[in-house]
C-alpha cells in the first residue's frame, strides 16, 4: 500500500506541477456551473429547483466526469512509455499492482476533488427547492462510481498504448462501446435486450443514481467494471515487464 501511495503522490505532483490538472478542473467546473444555471434558472416553470432539475444536473455532471476521467487517465502509463521512464518503474521494487493502484488513486482523488467543488450547486436546490439530502448524496455517489469505472478504462487503454494519443483513442472507443450497448439492445428482444441494457455504463445504471435511487446491483456493476479494467491494466504491465 505504501508503494501505491508513493505513486499516487508522484502523479498528483505531476498533474498540478503542469497546467493539466488546473485546466481539467477549471473546465469541468465551468461546464458544470453553466449546466446548473441553465437547468435551475431556465424557463422550466414548476420544475425549477426541483428533484427533476437535480437529476438533470447530475446527468450533465456525469458526462463531464467521464470526459475528465479519460483525459486524465490516458496519460498515466502512456506518458511513461513515451518519455522512457516506464523502465524505471519496471526496475523499481514497487510492484505493477501498486503502480496501477497508485495511478488510479491519483486520478480518483482529483475527480473526487472536482466533484466536491460542485456541491454548492445542489445545496442551493436543497435550501430553496424541493429535494432531499438522500437524493443529493446518492447522485454524487453514482458520479464517483462512474468516474472510478471510467478512470479504470482509461488506465487500461494507457497501459496498452505507446503514446497518449493512441491511449485517448482506445479509451474513447471502449467507453463508446460501453455507452452504446443500450442502442444495440433496442434492436433485440428480451432477455437479450435486457442483458445488453445492463451492460451500458451510463443509460439505466446512472438514471437510478440521478433520480436518487440506490440499487446494490448498480453499485456492484461499477465496482466490477473498475476491478476488471484495473486487473487488465496490471496484467498488461506485468506482460511488458517480461518482454
Amino acid at each position: 500500500m505504501s508503494g501505491a501511495w508513493l505513486i499516487a503522490e508522484r502523479e498528483l505532483r505531476a498533474l498540478f506541477r503542469s497546467p493539466i490538472g488546473y485546466v481539467a478542473a477549471a473546465a469541468a467546473l465551468l461546464i458544470d456551473g453553466v449546466w446548473f444555471m441553465a437547468r435551475a434558472l431556465g424557463d422550466q416553470g414548476d420544475k425549477r429547483l426541483s428533484a427533476q432539475v437535480l437529476a438533470e444536473f447530475f446527468n450533465g455532471v456525469s458526462g463531464v466526469t467521464m470526459i475528465v476521467a479519460i483525459a486524465l487517465s490516458m496519460r498515466l502509463i502512456a506518458h511513461e512509455q513515451e518519455h522512457g521512464t516506464l523502465i524505471l518503474l519496471k526496475t523499481s521494487p514497487i510492484t505493477d499492482r501498486a503502480v496501477v493502484a497508485g495511478k488510479f488513486l491519483a486520478v480518483f482523488l482529483v475527480l473526487t476533488g472536482i466533484t466536491a467543488l460542485t456541491a454548492y450547486m445542489p445545496a442551493l436546490i436543497f435550501v430553496h427547492g424541493r429535494v432531499s439530502v438522500g437524493h443529493i448524496v446518492t447522485g454524487y455517489f453514482g458520479i464517483l462510481l462512474l468516474g472510478a469505472a471510467t478512470a479504470s478504462v482509461g488506465l487500461f487503454a494507457s497501459a496498452l498504448a505507446k503514446n497518449q494519443v493512441i491511449a485517448a483513442m482506445l479509451g474513447a472507443v471502449v467507453m463508446g462501446v460501453m455507452l452504446l450497448w443500450w442502442l444495440l439492445a433496442k434492436m433485440t428482444q428480451p432477455p437479450i435486450s435486457d442483458f445488453l441494457e445492463g451492460l451500458a455504463i451510463h443509460h439505466l445504471r446512472m438514471r437510478d443514481f440521478m433520480t436518487g435511487v440506490l440499487r446494490l446491483e448498480n453499485v456492484v456493476y461499477y465496482v466490477l467494471v473498475a476491478f476488471f479494467f484495473l486487473l487488465a491494466a496490471t496484467k498488461t504491465l506485468e506482460a511488458r515487464r517480461w518482454r
